[in-house]
């Protein structure tokens, strides 16, 4: 009887799973065929499409600036939010639901009321924001901040702060040399899973991007939203190539949080 229920359950998961892969597939299958029309396979096949996404100075552009986005406003969510967690988890752990609450604020409002705000915020600022990259590292940090913080917070539960700090303490070493030499080691596959986990999901903002920026700093998403009305073939191979790495990057982060357990 247990085998009978096994078998069907592991039914149930391939079937859904592959009715979720046959549009990943057919997108695949469009983005090499030279011409599709209205048959049922394609009438060939062809790399052309590929090669013109990989060779097109706009793609690798808008594809370098994202990059360039992604990576700054992760390391700046580095540089301040792991010793902000340092902070809360060795000197107030009480402190820690009210962080709970706090991180999930940038979830709380729509991205399209939060990208309005500030375009009234910084409009008539003397610091020109809008339409420059760095605005988007500032709300790309507040994107990744609950991604980061509760990927790191279980880092930090899953290890014993206290008696690893003291007993660096009773060796002669210094709080922040302690951090560093010995708790931030600690956190390595933590902090990893959330880096990339965190740049998975800001390499696919879209709003926040077409708002505040456009096509003055077009970055990848931007990219394909400008590419919708080109050829089929080339939008399916520009989604295919584009899912490819996200699908790299999830697979990176799921490897480091089995790490972590």
């Amino acid at each position: 009887m247990q085998n009978v229920n096994t078998r069907f359950h592991k039914t149930v998961v391939f079937s859904i799973v592959g009715i979720m892969m046959i549009p990943i597939l057919a997108t695949f299958v469009y983005s090499l065929s030279s011409r599709w029309g209205a048959t049922i396979l394609p009438d060939g096949f062809t790399l052309d499409w590929y090669v013109s996404l990989l060779t097109d100075p706009r793609f690798l552009q808008a594809f370098g600036r994202s990059l360039f986005i992604c990576i700054v406003a992760l390391a700046l969510s580095v540089v301040l939010i792991l010793p902000a967690i340092f902070v809360v988890f060795y000197y107030f752990p009480k402190l820690d639901k009210v962080m709970n609450i706090m991180i999930l604020l940038p979830f709380a409002v729509p991205p399209v009321v939060s990208s309005v705000g500030l375009l009234q915020l910084y409009a008539d600022s003397e610091i020109a924001l809008i339409g420059t990259p760095w605005i988007l590292i500032g709300t790309y940090f507040t994107i990744a901040l609950p991604f980061m913080y509760r990927a790191i917070a279980n880092s930090f539960q899953a290890i014993n702060l206290q008696d690893l700090m003291d007993a660096a303490h009773l060796l002669g070493a210094s709080t922040t040399k302690a951090f560093l030499l010995i708790i931030l080691p600690n956190l390595k596959k933590g902090l990893m899973a959330s880096l990339f986990l965190s740049f998975s999901f800001l390499l696919g903002e879209f709003v926040f991007a077409n708002i505040l920026v456009g096509t003055r700093y077009e970055t990848l998403q931007i990219y394909l939203y400008n590419m919708r009305q080109t050829s089929g073939h080339f939008t399916s191979a520009l989604v295919m190539t584009y899912f490819l790495f996200i699908f790299l990057l999830t697979w990176m982060a799921s490897r480091f949080s089995r790490g972590v357990k």
